[in-house]
């Protein structure tokens, strides 16, 4: 007897030519939903987060930047002229006053030169005493002419005055007397020729006297100025402060002009702060800056904008008070903030890594209440030191990730927070 078989519903399904691809199709809808849903949602762990509240009120316009307290007056000493540095008192860091020696330098021929001078201001003060004892010697001649041409004159006198009377009794011929009338007048006009003499002989006596005098003097003069260039191996600072560099060594030879020292003084400080190149145009002359030596806080003014920028940032110059706290030295490393401006009434937010002024950028909000934080875009405003404005996008009290997650913005909008 025949037996009827009856065909399996499966093996009809299987059998089907469209049965596999519809279930393979099923499969991978279900493993692309599956893949969707992982990536729009990663867990994190809190403590590897940092989460920052949007905050309102008045924000400090605040630039930072970096430098070193230096001395506002500073001086440079060279050394005068060709030398060898012979002993070294002083080194870095010793404080000074202007006599205070730092170095001593030695040039024999220095020696030599100040006392050839010696010797010829010697000899030119002995030609000016001996040109006064010939002045001398010449005057008390020309006085004993003159005294004896007066004499003479007054025996004349006498004579002609007692011939006047014997020439009228005729005693005395006319023709004596008319020669001793001749005498007296030529021994008159030599007492006045020797009068006159004698007050020229004056005038060149002195004039003599005066070339010689300006002989010593400019020999004194060049005695001076070898002395000095002598003095000057004894290396002084010239002014109060502190022993900032000193350029030589011991034995060195050093050649006119070289530099010896620097000398900085330590009450008059400036701060030279290097400031971005991209803030500088928020810096103007007379903004407060705060200078933080780490150990005390100084307030101070702008007082210069360096024009030329180097390594992308522009050196500012900050003027000090006279006062300052004893941790203020020169060459101290500080940091400056300059405050800019202050924004009123905005709304901000400590600023999160990599974001800069006037940008849009992509933050996590972070909702407390289920513990997720979901990709949000931000406008921002200025940036001030830690903190930067938010412009749009950002309620007060809303909560923000500020950690770097760049790597997570590409592939997930909402984030786990466990």
């Amino acid at each position: 007897m025949d037996v009827v078989k009856k065909k399996n519903k499966a093996n009809k399904l299987l059998n089907n030519k469209w049965a596999i691809p519809l279930v393979i199709m099923a499969i991978t809808l279900i493993l692309a939903l599956w893949a969707q849903q992982a990536a729009s949602t990663i867990s994190v762990a809190r403590n590897s987060l940092l989460i920052e509240p949007v905050l309102q009120g008045d924000l400090q316009v605040k630039v930072e930047g970096y430098g070193s307290l230096t001395s506002d007056k500073q001086q440079l000493i060279t050394a005068y002229s060709n030398a060898t540095v012979k002993e070294i008192v002083l080194k870095p860091g010793a404080q000074v006053n202007a006599n205070s020696i730092i170095v001593r330098l030695e040039n024999p021929e220095l020696e030599q030169q100040v006392e050839n001078a010696e010797q010829e201001l010697t000899q030119q003060k002995a030609n000016l005493r001996q040109l006064k004892l010939n002045n001398q010697r010449e005057k008390l001649n020309e006085s004993a002419n003159l005294a004896e041409i007066q004499a003479q004159y007054e025996a004349v006198t006498l004579r002609r005055e007692a011939e006047q009377i014997l020439v009228e009794q005729g005693i005395v011929s006319s023709l004596t007397y008319q020669q001793t009338v001749l005498e007296q007048k030529q021994l008159n006009q030599r007492i006045a020729i020797l009068t006159k003499r004698t007050k020229q002989l004056e005038l060149v006596h002195q004039e003599s006297i005066n070339i010689q005098e300006e002989r010593v003097k400019q020999q004194e003069g060049q005695l001076a100025i070898a002395q000095s260039r002598l003095d000057k191996l004894t290396v002084r600072a010239g002014i109060n402060g502190v022993l900032q560099r000193l350029s030589v060594e011991l034995g060195q030879s050093l050649a006119a002009g070289s530099e010896v020292a620097l000398i900085g003084s330590v009450t008059d400080l400036i701060a030279l702060i290097r400031i971005p190149q991209n803030q500088i145009q928020q810096v103007k002359i007379g903004q407060t800056a705060i200078i933080d030596t780490r150990r005390d806080k100084i307030e101070g003014t702008v007082s210069r904008i360096d024009p030329i920028v180097a390594n992308n940032s522009v050196e500012v110059e900050i003027a000090l008070p006279g006062a300052l706290p004893e941790s203020a030295r020169p060459q101290l490393s500080v940091d400056g903030t300059i405050i800019a401006d202050t924004l009123r009434n905005v709304r901000y937010i400590k600023r999160p890594a990599g974001t800069q002024s006037n940008t849009e950028v992509s933050l996590y909000r972070f909702n407390p209440n289920n513990q997720q934080a979901e990709l949000t875009t931000l406008r921002m405003g200025t940036q001030t030191g830690s903190y930067i404005e938010i412009k749009d996008g950002a309620s007060v009290n809303q909560q923000f990730i500020i950690s770097d997650l760049n790597n997570l913005q590409n592939t997930a909008s909402l984030l786990t927070i466990e």
